[in-house]
């Protein structure tokens, strides 16, 4: 696979713009830095604002849907998030395997570290398994090219070290980031992925609310994200994951919708 070549954004351009005008106005006319000053906090409010959108366009490449191909094949995309979970995510490979879906798993490096034999499963049972950075951190939005850059290798070496491949695809955590983060993952050959629709299932324990929020959205080329890590429990004590896969799969079918990881999307 080719890696994604560097292109700012026209939001990141304009920002630049934006930064030498207000340097212009300081050196012209020194007496106007409250302009200037207005101009550049401004602009930043809006990088900031952006940066807590998960599916924004604004500061670089990212998937919202599969390509158009992809689509035009009856193809959706399931993500997992958050694992490897040693009680939840064998399950989920049983019910993946039950209706011959394939799915995508962005991975927490040091949780993949803990559980190795989890994610070599995930890939021998023919799905993928991504970079969903090192650590997940709560901060990670915060961080600079060199944090960007060292949690994001570092999840890359983990992953390719534990299971032969090395990840195409990053998932921010919580898909908060920064503009500085496009450069890093192109530097990496990295792909940024969001979603089409989600269920919040780390936070609704009410599987068929879940499940009702991602069937809004099952069309072809849909991304769905769901949790096998820190996922919430029903009132009986059920990661909702494994009471929302077997409905969502089943609608799928029925729509004849095909499950693919993201690299066959891509390919």
């Amino acid at each position: 696979m080719r890696k994604p070549r560097q292109q700012l954004s026209f939001l990141i351009r304009a920002s630049i713009a934006l930064h030498l005008l207000a340097l212009i106005v300081l050196i012209a006319a020194p007496s106007q830095w409250p302009w200037a000053l207005a101009i550049v906090v401004a602009n930043h409010a809006v990088l900031a604002a952006l940066g807590l959108w998960p599916r924004s366009r604004w500061l670089g490449p990212n998937w919202t849907r599969l390509p158009d191909t992809a689509a035009a094949r009856h193809e959706i995309a399931l993500t997992i998030d958050d694992g490897p979970d040693p009680v939840v995510t064998p399950r989920v490979l049983e019910l993946l395997d039950r209706s011959s879906a394939r799915a995508t798993f962005f991975c927490i490096g040091d949780r993949a570290e803990r559980y190795p034999d989890l994610c070599t499963e995930i890939v021998r049972r023919g799905h993928a398994v991504e970079n969903h950075s090192q650590h997940h951190r709560h901060h990670f939005a915060l961080l600079g090219p060199a944090g960007f850059r060292r949690e994001l290798q570092a999840a890359q070496d983990t992953l390719s070290r534990i299971t032969g491949q090395r990840p195409v695809f990053f998932r921010a955590p919580a898909g908060l980031r920064n503009p500085l983060l496009d450069p890093v993952l192109t530097e990496l050959g990295l792909r940024l992925v969001s979603w089409t629709a989600r269920g919040f299932d780390t936070q609704i324990g009410d599987s068929a609310r879940v499940t009702n929020r991602l069937l809004k959205d099952l069309r072809a080329g849909a991304i769905l994200l769901l949790h096998d890590g820190n996922a919430a429990r029903t009132r009986d004590g059920v990661p909702v994951i494994l009471e929302v896969l077997p409905v969502l799969l089943a609608a799928a079918d029925a729509a004849d919708l095909r499950c693919v990881t993201l690299r066959t999307a891509l390919s």
